[in-house]
């Protein structure tokens, strides 16, 4: 019995001990800082404090996930599992995309609130907070920028971060504004703008990871320019049942059933195409099932061949 193979392609690995690290890193500073910012939220009645902690509280979590999931891509393929588990990164970024959706959505209805029937938060306390957290976040961020962010994975951790660090941008603001001011609407006005961020961040990775799961093609990607440049191959008669899509960030695959000219040689022309497409449109994992045209044959019946027909009969 034949053996299979499942390791036929060699799949680039996005992530590595490297982005391992830099994520356990960011994780250890979102976790110590969250508690410290849920007891001064609590202590300061902040929501713009607390709303920020609501989102580290995610971003720990979604660090925390991006990290299995690490583990989890990293796995070879075998059995049932064809292209092993490399589509969890793609859930984690789901995940990540629909937590910042509802979170942002909670902060939207409690800032509203709060700007009608605003608390008195102390300006100060904010303001020294937000500018700690600041300093936190820039770690983090500075930690994963320098990850492979061509995962799907790690973008969603990442956006995240950079998200949390623009809301303690908006806290601090808010705080001085308090201070300066008293105008105390500026923590519910900070928080708003904190739920706007996340929602941004939200769609993006809602829309990224949705067209891996529907199998598009990548963004950026013409179907109907790889067709063409197919066709174009000299010995290419025509193509059919092209489909170009994502397996996971960065794993794009093409099958295709291409015909060539009667006589051509199938399997150096597949060759070829592979070659080229690699080249062209970095496409490493390709299936093209070449044949022959079938050459035209036309049924003729020769008149002698024909059975003889007898004749109608004479009308009087």
């Amino acid at each position: 019995m034949a053996a299979v193979d499942h390791a036929g392609h060699n799949h680039a690995r996005l992530t590595s001990d490297t982005g391992s690290r830099r994520l356990a890193f960011a994780f250890a500073l979102i976790l110590a800082f969250m508690a410290a910012e849920v007891v001064a939220g609590i202590v300061f009645h902040s929501l713009a404090l607390l709303s920020d902690a609501a989102h580290m509280l995610t971003d720990a979590g979604a660090l925390g996930l991006s990290l299995l999931v690490i583990k989890l891509v990293a796995r070879p393929a075998r059995g049932d599992l064809t292209f092993g588990l490399k589509r969890t990164e793609i859930l984690s970024a789901q995940a990540n995309g629909f937590t910042l959706l509802v979170l942002a959505g909670l902060v939207i209805y409690e800032g509203i609130s709060r700007l009608v029937t605003p608390p008195q938060p102390q300006g100060l306390p904010i303001l020294v907070i937000a500018l700690a957290g600041v300093a936190v976040n820039l770690g983090a961020t500075w930690q994963l920028s320098g990850a492979n962010r061509r995962s799907l994975n790690l973008e969603g951790a990442y956006q995240h971060v950079v998200t949390d660090l623009a809301a303690f941008v908006a806290t601090a603001i808010a705080g001085a504004v308090i201070l300066a001011t008293g105008w105390v609407r500026a923590d519910a006005v900070a928080a708003l703008v904190v739920a706007v961020l996340m929602l941004r961040s939200a769609f993006g990775l809602l829309r990224d990871s949705g067209r891996v799961l529907l199998e598009a093609a990548p963004e950026g990607m013409s179907v109907d320019e790889i067709g063409r440049a197919i066709a174009a191959h000299p010995h290419v008669d025509s193509i059919h049942d092209l489909h170009v899509w994502e397996v996971s960030s960065g794993f794009t695959s093409l099958s295709a059933h291409v015909l060539v000219h009667p006589g051509d040689d199938c399997h150096a022309i597949r060759r070829e195409l592979e070659h080229a497409l690699r080249e062209r449109f970095g496409i490493e994992h390709t299936t093209l099932q070449v044949d022959h045209r079938d050459e035209e044959r036309l049924l003729t019946i020769s008149s002698a061949a024909a059975s003889p027909r007898s004749a109608p009969p004479a009308r009087s």
